[in-house]
């Protein structure tokens, strides 16, 4: 495709739809290759996506993807129509997978504005082999008079591209149902001309001849003509007014649908339309009086069907709702600059008090619906990882099932983008090192096939996704063994916990694995699981029982954008601590510290030691209150970890809008325990603390 359309609203539209089919299709696939079987209801509808893949590409001059969808289309037409017996379903999925992963790769390239020249006759070839090896079981009905072709012709004296379907009788016939259709789509749908090309390709297979109005769906006016007055189309058929119906009504943003079956049996002829049948410019269509009797009916028979649907679902670039998301917080920086300006303090104004409870009223709810907005479901991210279960399993050869629970969870579209990775990996540590061969399974009275669960539950304001294997269990020993080897041990064998122990598998170049494969062994991937999470805030933990299994579980808040925090001083610095890690705080006492036997400060709690860090030694700051009773302690928690921090005072709760590190300073230096920024109401920068980071300091 010329490069002249890169970035165009009609190929965003193609690879976004593009995208989301294929996605379906995996999920098709994958579900009903499980079952032995492919489902009538399934291949229909695999049928029904690889027809929109062909026709949409065929319109965007994507040859090479129109002709491997159309290859992988045949071969679902024939599981339709001719219902083959002794189908290797497993040889079908890899073929049909296949083609979607080149697909993918070809929409990428798109994507980055790359050519798509990828070759797929290597596997075109395959697949119709394929396909003749099962024709051969049942006999296709050779009656058919049609035969489509999709066509796309470059007019190369006007520099335009007209896409249409050209339809070739191999035979006449006789067809005894004329309709007109007249199709109106949702107001500002945008590029109405691409949605009714989609139309005359969903109609393919249905009709034997048709004619529609405006003609030239390329004509850079024929989106505003469809827009204004409607998309016609007459069709010759022997479908009934229920099949052509039930095809036109599943049109994406359609408002509105007439369809009619009319008399006239020379409707179709081209020659006769331009003769007889003219636009108006309200969208009328006039029939001349010669033939007014004959497409008229009977009244009582005369019906005019119309059909709305409510399009309750738009797609939104996430551009515009990331700058909506900002816009929300600098109003919600506006707000606190408003009613925290140091010129009202000690004024009595009941009438601005009242004024200022409204806004934030209004903030809150504008704040807590953008929120909602941006949320999306962890579904996709899980159902992803079928795939990713299969073919693994089909290459180490081992049986497993993948169980998915609470896939419905919403979390913000930020934080899914940082967790499918981990995810990934965990999921392929798990099958490659934690489940077992089936053969080693029996001989423990285990299921021949393994179980790898994902879970995902709220908990306040996180989201917990559990990683669950019914496999082998980490081995304590060989861990310890390999951190002894690489140096890694950072406290005695004897004084360390299991969860110590297992977290050292997260530890960069650690792997237990005696030989490289394709998916492990070289000691990357577990350190990225604990870099992503710990970008947006959150925790991962391990629980395993040797010769049972192992448990994953990530901790992640539901947002990173406007987040409750506890505003703090010291010296002439602020920082803010996000509420949901905050314990309590408390004045202490001299006689609440002791030191160990180390020489660290210690908070004695209710019985309890906990380690105190003072952040004005951590972080350099000036300050007059270095004593622990002048100051004030908040002690926070993570991952049931404690620690005490020392401040000047508490300035009060706040809800503040979270900022990354401007680049310059996050690529001068890595300042352990901060996670960004944010503008108070003053005016002041505060800097927002990390509770993991300063806990593990």
């Amino acid at each position: 495709m010329s490069n002249q359309f890169v970035n165009e609203p009609m190929l965003d539209l193609f690879i976004f739809e593009s995208e989301q089919l294929i996605e379906q299709m995996e999920i098709l696939i994958i579900s009903n290759e499980r079952s032995g079987s492919y489902a009538s209801d399934a291949i229909n509808e695999i049928f029904r996506i690889m027809h929109t893949i062909k026709g949409s590409s065929a319109m965007m001059l994507f040859n090479t993807i129109s002709t491997l969808a159309h290859s992988m289309e045949d071969l679902f037409f024939i599981l339709r129509e001719d219902k083959p017996q002794n189908v290797d379903y497993t040889d079908l999925s890899d073929l049909v997978l296949e083609g979607l992963d080149f697909i993918k790769v070809e929409i990428h390239k798109i994507r980055n504005g790359d050519e798509a020249d990828g070759n797929a006759s290597e596997l075109i070839n395959r697949l119709r082999v394929f396909q003749a090896s099962i024709k051969g079981q049942a006999s296709r009905p050779e009656d058919s008079n049609i035969v489509d072709q999709v066509v796309a012709h470059e007019n190369r004296s006007s520099g335009k591209q007209q896409y249409y379907i050209n339809k070739v009788s191999v035979e006449t016939a006789s067809f005894k149902n004329t309709f007109q259709a007249t199709l109106r789509f949702e107001q500002d749908c945008g590029m109405e001309n691409l949605r009714a090309f989609g139309v005359v390709n969903d109609l393919e297979g249905f009709v034997e001849d048709y004619y529609h109005i405006p003609e030239d769906l390329d004509h850079e006016d024929s989106a505003r003509v469809i827009g204004e007055q409607g998309f016609t189309l007459f069709l010759k058929t022997d479908r009934t007014w229920e099949e052509i119906h039930r095809v036109l009504i599943r049109t994406i943003y359609l408002k509105d649908l007439q369809l009619n079956q009319v008399q006239d049996n020379e409707l179709l002829n081209n020659q006769h339309i331009e003769r007889k049948i003219s636009l108006e410019d309200s969208g009328v269509l006039v029939s001349d009086s010669s033939n007014r009797d004959s497409v008229a009916k009977d009244p009582e028979e005369k019906e005019i069907y119309s059909a709305v649907t409510q399009q309750s679902i738009i797609n939104v670039s996430v551009a515009k709702l990331d700058q909506l998301m900002d816009l929300v917080g600098e109003m919600v920086i506006a707000e606190a600059m408003v009613i925290q300006n140091p010129d009202l303090n000690g004024l009595e104004l009941n009438n601005f008090q009242k004024a200022a409870r409204q806004l934030h009223k209004i903030t809150s709810e504008m704040q807590d619906m953008v929120m909602a907005i941006r949320m999306v479901p962890l579904s996709a991210t899980f159902q992803k990882m079928h795939r990713i279960v299969r073919d693994m399993g089909k290459k180490l050869g081992k049986e497993v099932r993948l169980e998915i629970i609470g896939e419905e969870t919403e979390v913000d579209k930020n934080i899914i983008e940082h967790i499918s990775d981990p995810l990934m990996h965990l999921v392929r540590n798990a099958l490659d090192h934690g489940i077992e061969p089936s053969e080693d399974r029996q001989a423990k009275g285990k299921p021949q096939g393994g179980t790898i669960t994902l879970e995902a539950k709220n908990a306040g304001s996180d989201v917990l996704v559990i990683i669950k294997d019914d496999g082998k269990g980490l081995n304590k020993g060989a861990i310890l063994k390999k951190a002894r080897e690489n140096g890694l041990l950072y406290k005695s064998e004897s004084d360390m916990t299991d969860k110590e122990i297992f977290n050292l598998i997260f530890l960069p170049g650690f792997s237990t694995k005696a030989s490289v494969s394709e998916f492990s062994g070289r000691g990357v991937g577990m350190d990225v699981v604990t870099k992503n999470i710990e970008t947006v805030g959150g925790t991962v933990s391990i629980e395993s029982v040797l010769g049972k299994g192992t448990v994953f579980t990530l901790k992640i808040p539901l947002t990173l954008a406007i987040i409750d925090g506890m505003n703090i001083k010291v010296g002439n610095s602020h920082y803010t601590i996000p509420i949901i890690s905050i314990m309590e705080s408390f004045k202490p006492t001299e006689n609440d510290m002791i030191t160990d036997p180390d020489g660290n400060e210690m908070m004695m709690v209710r019985g309890q030691c906990y380690p105190i860090l003072r952040l004005h030694e951590l972080y350099k700051i000036k300050t007059t209150i270095t004593n622990l009773a002048e100051g004030i302690i908040i002690m926070v928690e993570q991952d049931n970890k404690a620690l005490c921090v020392f401040a000047d005072e508490l300035l009060g709760q706040q809800q503040v809008v979270v900022k990354t590190l401007p680049e310059y300073i996050r690529r001068f230096k890595k300042i352990r325990g901060l996670t960004g920024c944010t503008l108070l109401g003053d005016g002041s920068i505060s800097l927002i603390l990390e509770t993991a980071g300063l806990i593990n300091f």
